[in-house]
């Protein structure tokens, strides 16, 4: 069953948390993370992507940046705008986009579940993004980044998430500059912290990952470092655990996730369209942009015009991985037309979030970037499930969860 803890979370005065709150480090640039933070000391930014703070030309993998990160956290908790919460607690976070809700527990989760498979993953992980998270880890002696987690409902949890969402004030509440609301609640009474913890530990046999692979294999490596070394002398030590929302599965939606190619791999246009069509329904659309309406089904952009493709059977089998869109896809176009045999390290193959829309694939295509995009219908929260449980991974950039958390809200020290 899930382990879980309340923890004193370190967090940004009320009237700062808007100020502070940062979109995730690996969603934007430096370049955009710079620009984001222009005129804003207080941005955690400062600290998630601490180059912005240090010439153009560094390396974003130098010392100097971890370094400058740990200058930075220091600098907010000296200047009063991060405090140590006095005591262990949950918190409650609630995310509103578009008039959708989701609302998530922030606390921190065993590490030996991540290991032992009760935290189940179902993606791979580079280890140079794991390094990077490992250094900023130690260096820092932080993890500023949050895990996302999802679990089976739980009746009784969301109830009591929801009471205290009733009868108490949050400690922050803002609309960030994308439109998302977020709404913050400290649960710190000795008898909900002791519910909710007995709860999972009763009712949730397991989590799973659903964005952040990175952020947890790397808590898990630093803290194998740790114990490794003997400085682990408890149970309890806070580096035993990692930075974690849980969101009931009920509440969550995956977006698309799809892929730009900078070329057609020597096969001219009308080659192209004539391969396609041994496994798919080739459909011209014109100029503008359709997102696909159902599984199996694609959109393609190429040399200005939308296709509608849609998988022929035979072309897809269906077990847990290879019924997905990105496996149809991955097997009969990526690799078996354009020769992309590794999406993890092939320089010719970029992902675009689904948030970014469809103008995004039109703009890198018609900018001479790329060649030709793909647009896929979302993941769904079910499929993500049944190919953690069946121990598989999916393809690389299957899934895109949105609205995104912010990092700054609440980091856990270790």
């Amino acid at each position: 069953m899930a382990i879980i803890r309340p923890f004193n979370g370190l967090r940004p005065k009320e009237a700062l948390a808007a100020q502070v709150a940062a979109r995730p480090y690996d969603v934007l640039s430096s370049d955009e993370a710079r620009t984001a933070a222009t005129g804003n000391p207080y941005s955690y930014y400062h600290v998630s992507k601490s180059e912005i703070d240090l010439p153009e030309s560094i390396d974003t993998h130098s010392q100097q940046v971890y370094d400058k990160a740990a200058e930075n956290l220091h600098r907010l908790v000296q200047e009063g705008v991060l405090f140590a919460e006095a005591q262990p607690a949950y918190y409650i976070y609630k995310l509103v986009m578009n008039g959708r809700a989701q609302t998530g527990l922030v606390c921190v989760s065993s590490i030996a579940d991540y290991n032992n498979g009760i935290i189940k993953k179902h993606e791979f992980t580079r280890p140079d993004k794991e390094l990077d998270r490992i250094n900023h880890i130690k260096t820092t002696k932080a993890q500023t980044g949050n895990v996302f987690l999802a679990y089976n409902d739980v009746p009784e949890l969301n109830a009591l998430i929801d009471r205290w969402q009733e009868h108490n004030k949050p400690v922050y509440d803002f609309k960030a500059d994308d439109g998302i609301q977020h709404t913050v609640w400290v649960v710190n009474t000795p008898s909900a912290v002791q519910e909710i913890t007995t709860l999972f530990a009763e009712k949730v046999p397991c989590t799973y990952i659903a964005d952040g692979h990175h952020r947890a294999a790397s808590a898990s490596l630093v803290q194998k470092e740790f114990e490794a070394a003997g400085k682990i002398t408890s149970i309890e030590n806070p580096i035993n655990y990692f930075l974690t929302t849980i969101f009931p599965a009920s509440q969550l939606a995956i977006l698309d996730y799809n892929r730009v190619v900078k070329d057609l791999n020597g096969l001219s246009k009308e080659e192209l369209l004539s391969r396609l069509d041994y496994d798919f329904t080739v459909e011209e659309i014109g100029h503008l942009p359709q997102q696909p309406t159902m599984l199996h089904e694609f959109s393609m952009y190429l040399e200005g015009k939308w296709y509608r493709l849609v998988a022929k059977e035979g072309t897809y089998t269906t077990d847990p991985i290879g019924i997905l869109d990105v496996t149809i896809l991955s097997n009969n176009v990526l690799d078996k037309l354009l020769g992309i045999k590794d999406q993890r390290t092939d320089k010719r193959i970029d992902f675009v979030g689904g948030i970014r829309g469809l103008g995004e694939l039109v703009k890198r295509v018609d900018s001479g970037e790329m060649k030709v995009a793909f647009a896929l219908y979302p993941v769904t929260i079910q499929q993500l499930f049944d190919i953690a449980d069946s121990g598989n991974v999916m393809p690389p950039k299957s899934t895109w969860f949105e609205p995104k958390l912010r990092d700054g809200l609440i980091t856990h020290t270790i």
